[in-house]
């Protein structure tokens, strides 16, 4: 058995975080196809990296951007609850509390940094805001437990 305190844990727990960072990431797949404006996000994103509107930003470097970012942000998520855990230890109410703390910090990212920067009409900035919280609340609920099973997995070795 790991010991949850053991000094690999946390490296292991990071390592964990990256495939499963990529589970959740088509979770929210699943999520974004079946919103209007899902699939606008990563096209957002695509076009802020080459200056160009969305609807012309190349769909191979939205769908790069998109996993590479999905991928990363299960670290982050790992990286944020390790902080939690060090500072009022482990349980399900800091799983909980770094979800939302995760998906504040998602949304708020997109839409106070991503979303402003190429020419959408209002409505339709609003329209891909919402869609990108739907979409970051789909990621954060595959992710969260599925941290919680890598992680039990990982101390029951």
């Amino acid at each position: 058995m790991v010991d949850p305190t053991a000094p690999l844990a946390a490296p292991l727990r990071l390592l964990l975080a990256v495939p499963v960072g990529i589970v959740a990431t088509v979770g929210m797949d699943t999520v974004m196809a079946r919103l209007p404006e899902g699939t606008t996000p990563p096209r957002v994103a695509a076009g802020v990296l080459t200056e160009r509107h969305p609807d012309d930003a190349p769909a191979r470097l939205a769908s790069v951007v998109h996993y590479v970012a999905g991928l990363l942000t299960g670290p982050l998520y790992v990286t944020l609850l390790l902080l939690a855990e060090a500072t009022v230890g482990a349980s399900l109410a800091v799983y909980l509390g770094t979800a939302a703390v995760l998906f504040v910090l998602m949304t708020g990212f997109f839409v106070g940094v991503v979303l402003p920067r190429p020419a959408l009409d209002s409505s339709r900035r609003t329209a891909v805001g919402r869609a990108w919280a739907g979409a970051a609340a789909a990621y954060v609920l595959v992710l969260t437990p599925a941290v919680w099973l890598a992680s039990q997995a990982l101390f029951a070795l």
